[in-house]
């Protein structure tokens, strides 16, 4: 080996050439590690409702570790994940010392009965709100289906003036909304818009008089739907009425010829008694 010039000389070369590298990346870590780079800020963009100042300089000062070069942006990313009102996080250093947060938050479309909120893209997430929602019932996996129909559902009772405040979807894939005046529509399970649509037809030339009296409405005929009305039900019942004028005359004319032969019939007696007495004497 001693005597193989040419090969101790690619030796040393490549042992040279590792040194070398070692020396520049000792060098770049020293650098940069040292607090010459330091983040002096982060800007946080997005149309923010809910993320609050407090919650963004919380975050900061618990994760945001080391300098512009240091920073750990993948962590940092998750912390601001973890936000309860954060769909989505990005985050990027902008030279020369500044930390770019960009958040995504979601926007709340309904409540998930009382467990979560239903974003518009049809994905559930837990976060406060007091904010006037609809109200979605259904299975773990109709969420986004769910969320859909509401868009559909309420454009076709939007010309009647009304809007959605429930949606249930049983596991059997059947359909039944509330409106704001607490008419109960069931749809059924197929051709669920097409029935609506010849529904909202109907009401507004009939039932819209009624003022919210209709209580119920069942869709599931193949040519017609049943509706269920408190106004409906007490045109059924009988009233008492009472009498006009002109019948409680005839009642009383009639009660005046019934009185007649009574009069004539002890008349016809006395007369009898008479003649009795007459006869006597």
């Amino acid at each position: 080996m001693w005597d193989k010039p040419n090969m101790l000389s690619w030796i040393a070369n490549a042992l040279f050439a590792f040194a070398f590298v070692l020396f520049i990346y000792g060098s770049v870590y020293v650098l940069v590690h040292l607090p010459i780079f330091p983040l002096n800020e982060v800007r946080v963009e997005g149309e923010l409702k809910h993320v609050t100042r407090e919650q963004v300089k919380l975050i900061a000062s618990r994760y945001l570790q080391g300098n512009f070069f240091t920073v750990d942006l993948v962590r940092t990313r998750q912390a601001f994940e973890k936000l309860p009102w954060a769909r989505s996080v990005s985050v990027r250093r902008r030279w020369p010392n500044r930390l770019e947060v960009v958040i995504e938050e979601h926007q709340a479309l309904a409540r998930w009965g009382n467990i979560a909120l239903v974003n518009t893209h049809g994905e559930l997430f837990h976060a406060a709100s007091d904010a006037d929602l609809p109200v979605f019932y259904g299975p773990g996996d109709g969420v986004k289906e769910v969320a859909e129909h509401y868009g559909e559902f309420g454009e076709l009772i939007l010309p009647a003036k009304m809007k959605l405040t429930e949606i249930t979807l049983t596991p059997r894939r059947s359909w039944q909304v509330t409106t704001n005046t607490g008419m109960v529509i069931s749809l059924g399970r197929e051709k669920m818009d097409m029935r609506l649509a010849r529904f909202m037809q109907v009401y507004s030339k009939t039932y819209a008089g009624l003022k919210g009296d209709l209580k119920y409405v069942d869709l599931r005929y193949p040519s017609g739907f049943a509706v269920r009305s408190p106004m409906a039900l007490a045109a059924f019942k009988p009233v008492a009425v009472a009498a006009g004028p002109k019948e409680q005359s005839q009642n009383h004319g009639k009660n005046e010829v019934k009185k007649a032969p009574a009069k004539n019939e002890q008349g016809k007696k006395n007369m009898k008694k008479n003649e009795a007495k007459k006869a006597k004497a």
